[in-house]
């Protein structure tokens, strides 16, 4: 997606509850796992489930010393586009950033609905596919699934093995492979389309 040495910096939009602080902080543990620098925080408003928050994950080849919110994402990753409109989701990405949201539309028909002009557009039911693989609408595994595809940031055998690692644990065999079944799906069913 970028040059080597270059930091590319991600700003993910969702509400309390969808797993978006989750999915920044273990998509940082892949790339650190990787023998790449990164980072992960979360913004909140009112700490509660369904209000609008923000995470921010950055992930270089250099030491990172910038610790502020991302400003200027390279990559915007739209958990709830119910967002779009509240929030200038927008705000920041430049020319040739890129974008993913969690729809069941197309990338072009997403393009007309939220009025999105340039940018590369990438479009995963991420909410369908956390639906169907755990029973539940958390699309935050879905979305790292999209994002992987995405960017290439990191690769998903990487993303697999350290699911596996992090999250058996605490959640047990049977919810860790839901959750990589949802990655995977999303990682073949998210469709691109450039500017």
């Amino acid at each position: 997606m970028a040059k080597k040495d270059d930091m590319i910096q991600m700003r993910w939009h969702s509400r309390g509850g969808q797993g978006a602080k989750t999915a920044a902080d273990f998509f940082t543990q892949v790339a650190i796992a990787e023998g790449k620098y990164s980072q992960a925080f979360p913004e909140y408003g009112p700490e509660r489930s369904g209000a609008p928050m923000r995470s921010y994950t950055r992930v270089s080849s250099n030491p990172i010393k910038l610790h502020s919110a991302v400003y200027a994402p390279n990559v915007l990753i739209i958990v709830d586009p119910t967002l779009f409109g509240p929030v200038n989701v927008l705000e920041g990405l430049p020319h040739d950033g890129v974008i993913i949201i969690n729809t069941p539309m197309t990338p072009e028909e997403a393009r007309k609905q939220y009025g999105i002009q340039g940018y590369k557009v990438y479009t995963v039911d991420a909410t369908r596919i956390s639906l169907d693989e755990l029973g539940r609408p958390i699309p935050n595994m879905p979305m790292v699934g999209a994002l992987v595809k995405a960017t290439a940031l990191v690769q998903l055998d990487n993303v697999i093995e350290g699911l596996r690692k992090s999250f058996s644990g605490k959640f047990g065999k049977e919810v860790v492979e839901k959750n990589i079944r949802a990655i995977n799906r999303a990682y073949e069913e998210v469709k691109g389309q450039d500017a």
